[in-house]
């Protein structure tokens, strides 16, 4: 009732507040006046949402002449000098650049409605939005997640606040299951430094007060393959006294049909022969994966909260890959190229396989009030981790269908992880803000693994054995202060230690590694004026990239390639053909970083920015490819390993404008617009230039995006293109690498059928370009320029949402 009078009082309420103002008589203590208006604004979009939930109604005629002043009434004016107002706290959510803005650390937040706005079926494809963020595989596929162009490793991962355990991926994770998307440019005490180029923070869905009852049900195609998609999320109360929980359940079948295309080309720098090797084939994938996230959250009594938090992942997989290759000149033809002949050449082979992981996970968090300014945060975790995997590799001469070579390999890996996290806050009155806390982290990985070749044992490895036990632990230790010195200053200080010990066994051999970081940490914001809407961040932060496991495992790989004769050691292999071995003698980058920001909060929602930062990198570490003299071959093999090579140095600039359009020209469309350029530069000591370069790192990255709610029709349409350029590293003395140009158009539709139902059309690559990798190696005696590629596709998904 109170929300309809409000409605219903609304063409009169403008003429009765100007009475109000011109009679001091019915209002005379200003501060009361002031108290009323905020009251009255606060409710209007509570009145006005629950008005709409409420069946039509005739709405009351609108009035056709001012309101005269001697009607208006003078009791409410007598009670309210007498009567004290009550206090009213409307609660809700902050927005995205609310919470952007408040962080004294650099934070970009992505919500739900952000997250939805596509319809993207990977966590990775609506990360690559984002300034500075690039994304690894094929077009329109998502892939590993870079930020600032950096490679693997330099991007910490998080789920929750937690790194996940050895096999997940954040390509496993739809984004119907995820809250939010935190992006911390800089690292802090708490999230951990290990976030040279930044942290990304997935927040999987909370359980809320609200009541809801979605589900979405999709289906996809790419080159004619259809991919259906079921998601379902349940959000309610479990009692009475601020008991609530939230189920999200998402099942999905995803496949993809690839061409491949590769070819080798060895030229001798002696002869001036070459020789080609060419591959062609096709690949196809399937993979049905179902994801169960829940949140069981309770309201204690003296302030206390407790939550469990169940995080179910589970897929299982198989793949086919047919193809043939040729050689120029022929297998069996004099060679004066000087490439390595391969034990058994091919015509043609296949590899089948199938895979299965399981992961559960199950975190608890415990915070209890110690008094009105101070609290004690615990959090706990367990998880498990299963993964099968069968490959069956078949390699045929001509067109007969027995095969001269098979390899049949069976990998079970286990893993169990653990995770206790502690923290302590505290606010001060002289506004400090004290958080510090303890860490501790573990992982084991038991691996075993039975490999055939012809029927018996692999050769060439038998000395180290088949089986794998690997474990880390990670211990960490920080504190920080953050505080504000008057309405413009606000500053952070923190300090973190960390030790990450690690240790692998398996047959004949043991390796452990142990590093211990300590890292400061400084941030500071300083606004214009204390109601300006422009301030200025800046960071001066200590970072690190820990090795991971597997770079630490000393156990070799054989490339299949050039595989081992049955029974005795491998003969030579080719420099681009070669073995892959851990170091574990490898030390952590360290890294000395600056940031720089000005931002622009826009009156109608946005933001203006512009950021600067610089790295300083020590102990490198790359893969490096050197000629071996190895137990497992009779002759020195090409062997590929990661050292630490030296020091480095990257900087960048990042603009980001996001901004209705209306906002700057008054009779435009309110047309939401999104954009983003990055521009990145770096070098490596010891490496000769000109692409001298961090790995993987493009020079730029650019995204343009913009969508509109039609006035006339209940539909939304929005688009967005994202642009890569061609990139070239020199990874080594003797390696140059390049990756080709990528360039993905996004558009989607979205259709309000009715207030609880709505249609979503997504594309996502809508113009398909070629893609390519490769690279050129280049010894004392030959230059091997390998390439590979194919084309890509677009994506289609048509979506129904649905609020039950």
């Amino acid at each position: 009732m109170l929300a309809r009078a409000l409605i219903a009082a609304m063409p009169n309420f403008k003429n009765k507040l100007t009475v109000a103002t011109a009679k001091p008589s019915l209002l005379k203590n200003k501060q009361q006046l002031q108290t009323c208006l905020a009251l009255a604004l606060g409710l209007l979009p509570a009145a006005h949402s629950f008005g709409q939930s409420q069946e039509p109604q005739n709405p009351p005629a609108a009035p056709q002449q001012k309101a005269k002043p001697e009607k208006a009434p003078t009791a409410p004016a007598t009670k309210a000098k007498t009567e004290q107002l009550e206090r009213v706290e409307v609660e809700g959510r902050a927005s995205d650049e609310a919470v952007r803005r408040a962080s004294t650390a650099a934070k970009i937040v992505i919500g739900r409605e952000e997250i939805e706005r596509f319809g993207d079926s990977t966590v990775g494809e609506v990360l690559k939005r984002l300034p500075g963020v690039t994304t690894g595989g094929r077009p329109g596929r998502g892939g590993d997640i870079r930020m600032r162009g950096m490679g693997n490793g330099y991007t910490q991962i998080l789920v929750n606040g937690e790194r996940m355990p050895p096999g997940f991926s954040l390509d496993q994770l739809p984004p119907d299951q995820v809250e939010r998307i935190e992006v911390l440019r800089a690292p802090t005490a708490e999230y951990g430094a290990r976030a040279v180029a930044g942290t990304i923070n997935v927040v999987l869905r909370e359980a809320l007060q609200r009541r809801l009852n979605d589900w979405r049900f999709g289906i996809g195609e790419e080159r004619g393959i259809w991919t259906p998609s079921v998601g379902w999320t349940r959000n309610d109360k479990l009692d009475d006294h601020g008991g609530a929980y939230n189920l999200t359940l998402n099942a999905q079948q995803v496949s993809h049909r690839d061409d491949q295309n590769t070819s080798a080309l060895t030229h001798s720098l002696k002869t001036g022969a070459d020789s080609l090797l060419k591959t062609q084939g096709q690949s196809e994938d399937e993979r049905r994966g179902l994801n169960l996230n829940l949140r069981l959250q309770w309201k204690l009594a003296g302030g206390d909260s407790l939550s469990i938090q169940p995080f179910l992942v589970a897929s299982k997989s198989s793949n086919s890959n047919v193809f043939s290759q040729t050689r120029t000149p022929a297998f069996g033809q004099p060679d004066a190229s000087g490439a390595p002949k391969p034990l058994n050449p091919f015509d043609n082979a296949r590899i089948d396989g199938d895979s299965k992981f399981e992961m559960l996970r199950v975190n608890t968090q415990w915070t209890h009030r110690i008094a009105d300014d101070s609290r004690l945060e615990t959090r706990a975790g367990l998880g498990l981790g299963r993964s099968d995997s069968h490959s069956l590799r078949q390699e045929f001469v001509g067109a007969s269908s027995t095969p001269v070579r098979t390899q049949d390999d069976k990998t079970n890996s286990q893993d169990r992880s653990w995770s206790l996290n502690s923290k302590y806050s505290h606010q001060f009155e002289n506004e400090h803000s004290l958080v510090a806390g303890l860490e501790g982290e573990g992982t084991q990985r038991d691996q075993t693994r039975v490999c055939q070749q012809n029927g018996q044992g692999c050769p060439g490895l038998l000395d180290f054995g088949d089986d794998l036990s690997a474990s880390t632990q990670r211990f960490a230790l920080y504190a920080q202060d953050e505080w504000s010195v008057g309405k413009q200053w606000s500053f952070y200080a923190g300090l973190r230690g960390e030790t990450i010990a690690t240790c692998s066994s398996a047959a004949n051999y043991q390796v452990s590694n142990r590093s211990s970081v300590w890292t400061p940490l400084l941030h500071a914001v300083w606004k214009f004026d204390e109601k300006s809407r422009d301030q200025i961040r800046a960071s001066l932060t200590r970072s690190y990239r820990s090795p991971q496991l597997q770079d630490l495992i000393a156990k070799p790989a054989i490339n299949s390639q050039y595989p081992c004769p049955d029974g005795q050691l491998c003969g030579e292999n080719a420099v681009n053909y070669a073995d892959r071995m851990g170091n574990p003698n490898l030390k952590p980058e360290l890294a000395t970083g600056i940031d720089v920001a000005y931002e622009r909060y826009l009156s109608k929602g946005g933001i203006l920015s512009a950021s600067v930062f610089y790295r300083r990198i020590s102990d490198l570490m790359r893969n490096d490819i050197r000629l071996q003299t190895v137990p497992w071959a009779s002759v020195p093999r090409w062997v590929s390993s990661p050292q630490n090579i030296g020091n480095a140095t990257t900087m960048g600039l990042e603009l980001e404008a996001k901004f209705r359009l209306d906002e700057f020209l008054p009779e435009a469309w309110p047309v939401s617009v999104r954009s983003n350029l990055s521009l990145f530069r770096s070098s490596v000591e010891g490496i000769p230039g000109p692409n001298n370069r961090l790995d993987q790192q493009p020079r730029a990255t650019a995204n343009l995006g913009a969508d509109y709610k039609l006035r006339s029709l209940p539909l939304s349409l929005g688009a967005g293109l994202n642009w890569t350029p061609a990139v070239t590293i020199q990874q080594t003395l003797l390696t140059e690498a390049h990756n080709s140009r990528k360039v993905v158009l996004d558009a989607f539709a979205l259709w309000s059928i009715n207030p609880n139902a709505q249609l979503r059309l997504s594309a996502s690559n809508l113009d398909p370009l070629n893609y390519s990798n490769g690279n050129i190696t280049t010894t004392t005696e030959q230059i091997i320029t390998t390439d590979s590629g194919g084309r890509s596709y677009t994506s289609w998904q048509l979506r129904l949402e649905l609020k039950v």
